[in-house]
């Protein structure tokens, strides 16, 4: 189960035109992504917040520039090149991104009900961190 945090940003200085146009809209942010930013906030002396924007505009900062490197690693997303061929320093960068990618795309998709689909059983964890049967009919059986 994946819970969001709900909290609002506020933008200040010359992106006022932006700020008017977005007006402090309230953001979801995945419940991993917070723990790892109140972890590494207390390291760097910044709140869980101040560590999410710092990581925000790294990435952006990051994802915008277009050099050589970039390039590559645009091609290795687009299945035109292989991570072989790119530097380590690159291949970090590029590991980053499709993890990222792979990261959204299953929290999106329903693998038991595709499965299930397909008459398949499967298993998975409740909240309690109770082992549960999804047997293909919809039934849940509680395991042990």
């Amino acid at each position: 189960m994946i819970r969001w945090y709900q909290f609002e940003t506020p933008m200040v200085g010359d992106v006022q035109e932006v700020h008017e146009m977005i007006a402090d809209k309230p953001t979801r942010v995945a419940v991993d992504l917070l723990e790892s930013a109140a972890v590494e906030g207390v390291r760097q002396s910044r709140s869980a917040k101040q560590q999410l924007d710092h990581w925000a505009r790294v990435g952006r900062a990051v994802s915008m520039r277009e050099t050589a490197s970039r390039m590559r690693i645009e091609a290795v997303l687009g299945a035109t090149m292989t991570l072989a061929q790119l530097t380590t320093e690159e291949r970090v960068v590029a590991n980053a991104e499709l993890d990222a990618s792979i990261q959204e795309r299953a929290r999106s998709i329903s693998f038991g009900a595709r499965l299930a689909a397909q008459g398949i059983t499967t298993v998975s964890l409740d909240d309690d961190g109770n082992l549960i049967e999804h047997r293909p009919d919809g039934t849940r059986v509680p395991i042990g």
